[in-house]
C-alpha cells in the first residue's frame, strides 16, 4: 500500500554512520532510522548477539520465562530509575500501553496532551498525537480532543478534571519540530499532576538511550514520570518497546499482553544496544559532539534559518520555508536528511557520528 513517501534510492548496506544503495553511493546518515540507530549500522556487537540468539533460540512467547527477558528487565530498571516494565513491539504499543495502564491504575478515561505532539498511529495514540490529517479520518477515536498549548504549565493545570487520568508528553518534541521546553516546565507539570493526583506520562520513544546527551531525556531536569515509553533505540535497529512504570504502578495478570514482547531475539539486541553504549560511552559522546554539530550549524552560512535547537543529537533547524528542496539537496549530494513539521530539518544521526562527517554535512547544506 502506498502509505509512505519514500526517497527515489534503495539503499542495501549500512556500516556505523554511512549507508550505501544498489548502486554503490554513499550517503552520511542524518536519519538513523529515524533516532532508531543510536549505536550506528550494523555494529558488529549487535550482529554478533542476534546471531547467537537466533541460532539458541528465536520464539517462545510469554507462557514462559527466558533470561535475556529477565536480564534486559533489570538492566532498564537500572537505567530508567523505574520500578516495573512490560515489554511490547514498537513505539506506538509503548504508548497504548501506558494509556491502558493510566486508565486501569486510576479508574478514570481522560487524557490531556500537547499541541505539536506525536505518539503514534494506533486508535489510542492517535487520541493524543496532535496534527488533524493523522486524527481526522480515523474518527471517532477513545475521548474527545484534548490539546493544550506546550510549555505551559498552566494550560495543563486548566485542563484538569475529574476525568483525567494522565497527561501524556515528549520531554523534547520530535515530529512536531524538535521544540525544547523551558526548563522549569516539566517540574511545574510534575507538582500540578503530585497536587491533583493523576498520573504523568513522558514519551521516551526518541529521546531515549543517549539521544539527547543523557540516558533519558527526563534525567535533563530530574523529573521523574509514573510511566515511560520506549522503543526505537531500545533495540539498537530490531523492532522492540517497552514501558516503565514506578513501582505501585503496574498491570494486574491478564490485563494486557503481547505475543512477541521481549522475545528473546528482541532482548539479545536490546541488551547489545544498552552495552555498547554503555561501553562505547556514547551518552557523553551524544551530549559533546551534539555541542559540536549546534555550533556548526548556528555559523553555518544558509539563507532562511530561523532558529537552531535541541539537545545532543536531537537537533533541528528550523528554516523561514519548507525544507523539502534541502532534504533533496542532501540526497543528491551524499547526505539523508529528514524535515519535519515542513519547515524544520530533523537532524539525528547514530551517536557515533564523527566531527569529519558532520563538516561533511554542514557544507553539503552551506552549498544549498
Amino acid at each position: 500500500m502506498q502509505t509512505y513517501g519514500r526517497q527515489p534510492i534503495v539503499l542495501s548496506k549500512g556500516s556505523g554512520s554511512r549507508v550505501w544503495d544498489v548502486n554503490g553511493n554513499e550517503y552520511i546518515d542524518c536519519v538513523a532510522g529515524i533516532a532508531v540507530n543510536n549505536i550506528g549500522h550494523c555494529h558488529p556487537k549487535m550482529v554478533d548477539a542476534l546471531k547467537k540468539q537466533a541460532e539458541e533460540l528465536i520464539h517462545v512467547s510469554n507462557l514462559y520465562y527466558t533470561e535475556a527477558q529477565a536480564e534486559l528487565a533489570e538492566q532498564l530498571i537500572d537505567i530508567t530509575g523505574m520500578g516495573r516494565v512490560f515489554f511490547c513491539n514498537s513505539g506506538t504499543e509503548a504508548v497504548e500501553a501506558a494509556m491502558k495502564l493510566a486508565r486501569v491504575a486510576t479508574g478514570k478515561t481522560d487524557f490531556i496532551a500537547v499541541e505539536h505532539s506525536f505518539h503514534g498511529r494506533t486508535l489510542g495514540s492517535l487520541t493524543v498525537t496532535y496534527k488533524d490529517m493523522y486524527r481526522n479520518p480515523f474518527k471517532p477515536l477513545i475521548q474527545d480532543e484534548l490539546f493544550v498549548p506546550y510549555n505551559d504549565s498552566q494550560a495543563i493545570a486548566d485542563a484538569i478534571t475529574e476525568n483525567t487520568a494522565a497527561v501524556i508528553m515528549e520531554p523534547i518534541q520530535g515530529e512536531g519540530g524538535i521544540n525544547v521546553p523551558s526548563d522549569s516546565y516539566l517540574k511545574e507539570v510534575r507538582q500540578i499532576c503530585d497536587e491533583t493526583g493523576i498520573l504523568l506520562i513522558f514519551d521516551e520513544v526518541q529521546t531515549g538511550f543517549g539521544r539527547t546527551g543523557e540516558w533519558f531525556c527526563k534525567d535533563h531536569s530530574g523529573v521523574e514520570p509514573d510511566i515511560m515509553t520506549m522503543a526505537k533505540a531500545l533495540g539498537g535497529g530490531f523492532p522492540m518497546g517497552a514501558i516503565a512504570a514506578r513501582e505501585g504502578i503496574s498491570f494486574g495478570r491478564g490485563e494486557h499482553a503481547a505475543t512477541f514482547g521481549g522475545g528473546p531475539l528482541a532482548c539479545a539486541a536490546a541488551l547489545a544496544s544498552i552495552e555498547i553504549i554503555r561501553e562505547e560511552k556514547l551518552v557523553q559522546r551524544s551530549k559533546e559532539i551534539g555541542e559540536y554539530f549546534r555550533n556548526k550549524l548556528e555559523n553555518m552560512s544558509l539563507d532562511g534559518v530561523v532558529d537552531v535547537r535541541g539537545r545532543g543529537l536531537m537537533l533541528g533547524v528550523e528554516l523561514d520555508r519548507k525544507c523539502a528542496d534541502l532534504v533533496e539537496h542532501g540526497r543528491k549530494n551524499g547526505v539523508l536528511l529528514n524535515c519535519t513539521s515542513e519547515t524544520v530539518l530533523r537532524i539525528a544521526p547514530p551517536l557515533t557520528i564523527t566531527k569529519e562527517e558532520i563538516d561533511r554535512v554542514v557544507s553539503v547544506l552551506e552549498q544549498a
